[in-house]
């Protein structure tokens, strides 16, 4: 079987369950495991390179609103690929290339491939999607065992923290402006041994003022700032260090998002495990090769 990845956590995920060698195509954005990023990309971005935070916000507004697509699909290429599965995704509309698109240039190819849409807004059914991916691709057993591998390690997480004390968490999905952790976010905080004081489970992450956030009193805000790794977050979380620290958390944290929390692939149980080391780092290591920063300890120790 050919397949096209038409979003990162699905990528993810086909490599996860041994379908590398059937990926024929990528999004620009697909870099995990690092040989994806080696295959013929299918997608672009219209938006410039090296805006910041803020830019970008404002330019992904302009261009929802205005009717036009965050991002472009080759056609040409994907139809030279002739793949026999399309996986793409719905539930957000800023982070791939538009389903109604996919289906539509889906229906043009020679190849008449299947077009697969997963659009997790949970936990559940992100595990869900390793199911129903395995049975799209007539490996139902494999996808079992990988769903109940994850499935234990997040057991594993919660019987580790379950007797704890937890702590009140303020998950940003975003700083300028500041968006709530929303989808499996307040999930992922909970079976971490966390309280999540703002965001709802499996709703999107709302847009919000820093005004909204003073009442919260949050004991540890998380700066995941959507799509970006370790170093722009924890760089984001620099420039709000003033907005963030007046909230009273005791501790702050920047986190390589873009692996861990933002993509609804398995990685996601990575984001679990490490979000109960830092709720409770007597209790639960660090999962490995995992970034994260504590951007309070650094701060407060300048003269």
């Amino acid at each position: 079987m050919r397949i096209a990845s038409l979003v990162p956590s699905a990528t993810e995920m086909l490599f996860a369950l041994g379908l590398g060698e059937s990926v024929v195509g990528v999004t620009h954005e697909c870099d995990w495991p690092p040989v994806a990023a080696e295959l013929p990309h299918l997608t672009a971005t219209v938006l410039p390179a090296e805006l910041s935070a803020g830019e970008i916000d404002a330019a992904v507004k302009e261009v929802v609103s205005e009717g036009r697509a965050l991002y472009s699909l080759d056609e040409e290429r994907l139809a030279e690929l002739a793949p026999d599965l399309i996986v793409t995704q719905a539930v957000c509309e800023v982070c791939a290339v538009s389903y109604n698109d996919v289906v539509a240039v889906a229906a043009r190819l020679p190849s008449r491939p299947r077009v697969l849409e997963q659009d997790p807004s949970s936990l559940g059914e992100v595990l869900e999607d390793v199911t129903r991916l395995g049975k799209a691709v007539g490996i139902e057993g494999r996808a079992g065992e990988a769903r109940s591998e994850l499935e234990r390690r997040l057991d594993a997480v919660h019987g580790a923290v379950e007797n704890a004390d937890r702590p009140r968490i303020l998950a940003l999905e975003w700083l300028d402006p500041p968006f709530l952790g929303g989808h499996w976010i307040p999930e992922m905080i909970e079976i971490a041994g966390g309280v999540d004081v703002a965001g709802r489970a499996g709703e999107k992450s709302p847009q919000v003022g820093w005004d909204d956030l003073r009442d919260l009193a949050p004991e540890v805000i998380v700066a995941m700032p959507c799509g970006w790794y370790l170093d722009d977050s924890r760089a984001q979380t620099l420039a709000h260090w003033k907005r963030l620290e007046s909230l009273g958390a005791q501790r702050i944290y920047a986190v390589d998002a873009a692996s861990t929390f933002s993509r609804p692939g398995p990685r996601l149980v990575d984001g679990v495990e490490l979000l109960a080391h830092l709720f409770h780092p007597d209790l639960a290591d660090p999962p490995g090769e995992i970034g994260f920063a504590e951007v309070t300890a650094g701060l407060r120790a300048d003269p």
